[in-house]
């Protein structure tokens, strides 16, 4: 079992520094590339720069609302 989460973990981890570093190079240093450059074509337009991280951060709200909801009628209805 431990090996099994130490990969899992490393996965995770390796996830997560891919898109810190794709995000940044997307949001740092590609405005200043020249705009004819080939990088541009790995990368979508700059207004979704600001677009995903927003509705990602919408939606786990929702989320994380729904679920402390959730929880919360449940347990009221054990007192009860």
């Amino acid at each position: 079992m431990p090996e099994s989460n130490r990969a899992v973990g490393f996965i995770l981890a390796s996830i997560s520094v891919t898109v810190f570093t794709y995000y940044t190079f997307w949001v740092i240093i590609l405005p200043f590339v020249d705009e004819d450059h080939f990088v541009h074509n790995y990368f979508l337009p700059q207004e979704y720069a600001i677009l995903l991280p927003v509705y990602a951060g919408v939606s786990l709200i929702c989320l994380l609302s729904v679920f402390i909801g959730y929880v919360m009628l449940k347990s009221k209805k054990k007192k009860a």
